[in-house]
């Protein structure tokens, strides 16, 4: 067998992606033809910015969802014979081709570029929503009760926010902070709070109807407690949900850093909000305060919140990169993009291919959030 061209190589690149572009055909085929009936999101399908921005986070989705269909090969899998060598190459045995060539250990640069769609869509997304989930539920009443909870609170998150984010996140993640209780005690203070919002929000809604109240608190503390055991301690006794230690350090330090932001966005827009002629309707209809917060002030927020989650996950991307750049939060082996950059620059000037395309996966996926986020604020605005 030959070394393939840049022509073939394309095509065989973008044929191995197949379940990618089907489930986007289908997800963009079923949006527009329902966009009026879905709120900001189909309004995004009038904005080319935040659709392109859209159609590249999703890509990222996909390909994360379906690496094992789309990779040719398992990111550890090594071939001695296939070591530095350019795309395009043929195995030895001629059974096929390392698309974008191989890495100083034989493995193949595309496969891996694959699997580390993973590992970022594993931790950037969830432990955003995590922060986000903290940051509204100690962000609301702080703005909107004020007094000594807010000027806490306010000072707690100044004295986090006081120290640099890189310099925060290095040390969260070093092994020996990992090998203290630290994580594990984080943990169980910010997995919990999620549980709180979502008693906190199905209390304030159905406190008039306890049929319903009972059955969604009943749902969320016994899904929510049994996904608490298993994520913040590891007691899951059905090992339905468990975080690697590793993993957990990582999560835990991207809610951590990013929680304090999201509580001083969510604070100045509740002060804002709180002003506002439905406020005091609501006030006036004899509503409680949570009522308030989690159903008139917390709606009219959204814009504004959807926008800065999408920029966010791309701050936690590239931190996310640029620790795995320096080795830190993840496994020598790991097929993570900031990693394999580190490793395929050692070359840079001999041997290009390794450390190309996860710096351009990196590059596309940040871009589509900021992208996203630029579309969700301009139809935002429009409301």
């Amino acid at each position: 067998m030959e070394q393939l061209g840049w022509g073939s190589i394309t095509l065989q690149i973008l044929g191995h992606f197949w379940p990618v572009w089907a489930a986007l055909i289908a997800v963009f085929a079923v949006s527009w033809v329902n966009k009026q009936r879905l709120g900001l999101y189909g309004k995004l399908f009038d904005n080319w910015v935040g659709l392109i921005g859209l159609w590249l986070v999703l890509f990222w989705v996909f390909t994360a969802l379906f690496a094992h269909w789309i990779a040719p090969f398992e990111s550890l899998d090594q071939m001695a014979a296939m070591k530095n060598k350019k795309p395009g190459w043929p195995l030895p045995d001629g059974t096929g081709h390392y698309l974008l060539g191989g890495d100083r250990l034989g493995r193949d640069v595309f496969s891996r570029m694959v699997y580390g769609s993973r590992t970022v869509m594993s931790i950037a997304p969830a432990a955003t929503l995590f922060a986000f989930m903290v940051g509204v539920t100690l962000g609301l009443p702080a703005g909107y009760l004020g007094g000594r909870f807010d000027t806490a609170l306010s000072f707690v998150a100044n004295l986090v926010l006081a120290f640099p984010v890189i310099l925060l996140f290095y040390l969260l993640v070093t092994p020996e902070i990992r090998e203290t209780i630290i994580p594990t005690a984080l943990a169980g203070i910010l997995f919990l709070i999620p549980i709180v919002f979502f008693i906190v929000l199905f209390f304030s809604r159905f406190e008039q109807q306890p049929q319903k109240l009972w059955i969604y608190l009943s749902v969320t503390l016994v899904l929510g407690l049994w996904a608490y055991s298993g994520l913040a301690f590891n007691a899951d006794p059905l090992g339905v949900f468990y975080m690697d230690p590793n993993l957990l350090n990582i999560f835990v330090s991207v809610v951590f850093v990013n929680s304090p932001t999201v509580f001083r966005i969510v604070r100045g827009l509740t002060m804002d909000i709180q002003t506002r002629d439905y406020v005091a309707a609501a006030q006036t209809r004899g509503e409680r305060p949570w009522y308030i917060m989690l159903w008139e002030i917390l709606p009219n927020a959204r814009g504004p919140l959807l926008v800065d989650f999408c920029l966010r996950i791309g701050y936690t991307t590239i931190l996310l990169g640029t620790l795995g750049f320096f080795g830190l939060g993840v496994s020598p082996e790991s097929p993570d993009w900031g990693l394999t950059i580190n490793e395929g620059r050692k070359l840079l000037s001999i041997y290009p291919h390794p450390a190309l395309p996860p710096a351009i996966a990196l590059m596309s996926l940040v871009l589509g959030l900021n992208l996203l986020a630029d579309g969700l604020r301009e139809q935002s605005l429009k409301d």
